[in-house]
């Protein structure tokens, strides 16, 4: 079985997720062990990832605890416990600039173990 990191990375991959960024929040945030973060270029693309990200979650057995921000698709917050994903607009992902927020946090190279 899959690693919840693993679906929710290949989910965003799989609809075309830009720039997409895995923080390792262990020891920083209580919130989450990995923060997954992405963007698109239409609010449609930004529900269709995260759309993506619930189902495949779900299909897996993995609990969708919450999905904030979906009608807007500026910034939708996929919450599934030991994983927060975070999908912007391209418009939005610069303002709010994460990376920079939890700029202690450890990148992680998912990208070659999916």
């Amino acid at each position: 079985m899959p690693t919840l990191l693993e679906v929710a990375y290949e989910a965003v991959d799989s609809k075309k997720a830009e720039d997409i960024v895995v923080l390792n929040m262990e020891g920083i945030s209580l919130i989450a062990d990995q923060f997954i973060i992405c963007h698109a270029n239409s609010e449609r693309q930004v529900q269709a990832i995260a759309r993506e990200v619930a189902d495949a979650a779900s299909k897996e057995g993995y609990t969708v605890k919450r999905l904030e921000g979906f009608d807007a698709g500026r910034w939708v917050l996929i919450d599934l416990l030991d994983v927060v994903v975070h999908v912007f607009h391209r418009d939005e992902r610069g303002f709010y600039n994460l990376e920079k927020l939890w700029g202690d946090a450890q990148l992680l190279n998912v990208e070659d173990e999916v």
